[in-house]
């Protein structure tokens, strides 16, 4: 855990919000390569890119502070604008962000399959870097385990404050018990699926417009899923899931939808 990757002075920058800006400035340049290969131009898509990334910051700091209102925000409301401290719920900021892409294609008359693709390819490379960030900061930690690979959050971090409440540990405790750092099973997991991406991509966007985006929305529902059984950090509960785990469940289904409509679909040109 290193929350400040500066600090001098009033000069304070967080490793959170560096590893989002590297995040973010990885995923366009893979974008902009793309375009060049497929003949489609970058600078048109400035503006949207732009706005979905401010909008994915908003919308994922709204779905936490939803989650952890009362947890951790109903007695220290100005915490909330605080999103460089970490504390993102990544399908809040899919979501909105999603909705800013449907009206920017409606508005540009854009079609929204071959774009969707494009994007879906990069999303998993940006995600890496802000789960990175996460492990950092302290949140998004795995469950108590002694495993080899299992780490200790120091005093005051979100793992320490948590167990501390538990009951799990006395209030001289120097480090949390040890975790899973589920921030890079999960870093590793989306790197991985951006690879994958980049073949599918590759192969299927002139073909098979839709294709990637079902491939994206499939494999990130099935890694978040399973990252959530290993989480230790409180999270909303719908029925016996979790509601990341409740998302990621719609999130197969349509992913299925998508690439089995692209399937069917006879191959462009």
């Amino acid at each position: 855990m290193h929350p400040d990757l500066v600090s001098i002075g009033f000069l304070h920058v967080k490793t959170y919000g560096v590893c989002m800006a590297l995040g973010f400035l990885a995923a366009w340049q893979v974008l902009s390569w793309l375009c060049r290969r497929t003949g489609r131009s970058s600078d048109m898509l400035t503006g949207l890119v732009t706005w979905m990334m401010v909008c994915g910051v908003v919308g994922s700091r709204a779905a936490y502070v939803i989650e952890h209102w009362q947890s951790e925000f109903a007695s220290h409301p100005e915490q909330i604008v605080r999103v460089d401290q970490g504390g993102l719920m990544f399908y809040g900021g899919l979501l909105l962000s999603l909705a800013v892409f449907l009206i920017w294609c409606w508005v540009k008359r854009e079609r929204v399959l071959p774009l969707a693709d494009l994007l879906a390819v990069v999303i998993p490379l940006g995600h890496a870097f802000g789960r990175v960030g996460c492990f950092f900061y302290g949140c998004c930690y795995g469950r108590i385990s002694h495993a080899a690979c299992a780490v200790s959050f120091p005093r005051g971090s979100p793992a320490w404050y948590e167990q501390l409440n538990a009951g799990q540990i006395g209030a001289s405790a120097q480090a949390s018990l040890p975790v899973l750092p589920t921030q890079f099973f999960e870093a590793a997991a989306v790197a991985a699926l951006f690879v994958a991406l980049l073949f599918v991509y590759n192969r299927f966007w002139k073909e098979r417009p839709g294709f990637a985006t079902g491939v994206y929305m499939m494999g990130y529902a099935v890694v978040r899923f399973g990252m959530e059984m290993l989480r230790g950090d409180p999270r909303a509960a719908v029925g016996p899931f979790s509601i990341g785990q409740t998302i990621s469940l719609a999130l197969l289904l349509c992913g299925v939808g998508f690439a089995v409509a692209a399937s069917r679909k006879p191959k462009n040109g």
